[in-house]
């Protein structure tokens, strides 16, 4: 008699937590659909937002973009007459050019992160409704 007592008890029991830790993680579902909106725009687009300017920054920091502009009229090799000087000058603003035009690629790419991270939502509600209508 006791056994069968012990095997219904862990019936009951299992079958109250299966209830009760189902709509637990049910509850949840629900509470994190309603709440992704929230975040993607939120805090999830703050933290983008913040990792896409540190890694400007570590890009600049690679391409070392502002010590070449900060040294720009300084001659190369310490060459002060006026050929070092303009050879000097010369290939620094070819380095600034080249180097600015990789920032730019870089920058442009993060702005198309941004962007999308914005639109995709949006994009994947339309094509849910497109594809329902």
């Amino acid at each position: 008699m006791a056994i069968w007592y012990n095997i219904n008890n862990f019936k009951n029991m299992f079958s109250n937590s299966f209830i009760f830790y189902g709509l637990q993680t049910f509850a949840e579902l629900i509470r994190d659909v309603f709440y992704f909106p929230l975040w993607w725009y939120g805090r999830g687009l703050l933290n983008l937002i913040i990792g896409v300017i540190h890694f400007l920054g570590d890009k600049q920091k690679a391409l070392a973009l502002f010590v070449w502009i900060k040294n720009i009229f300084r001659p190369m090799y310490g060459q002060y007459d006026w050929q070092g000087m303009l050879i000097s000058f010369f290939i620094r603003l070819v380095q600034i050019i080249f180097r600015s035009i990789i920032m730019l690629f870089w920058l442009v790419l993060s702005l198309v992160v941004v962007a999308f991270w914005i639109l995709f939502p949006v994009f994947v509600i339309y094509e849910i409704i497109f594809q329902f209508s």
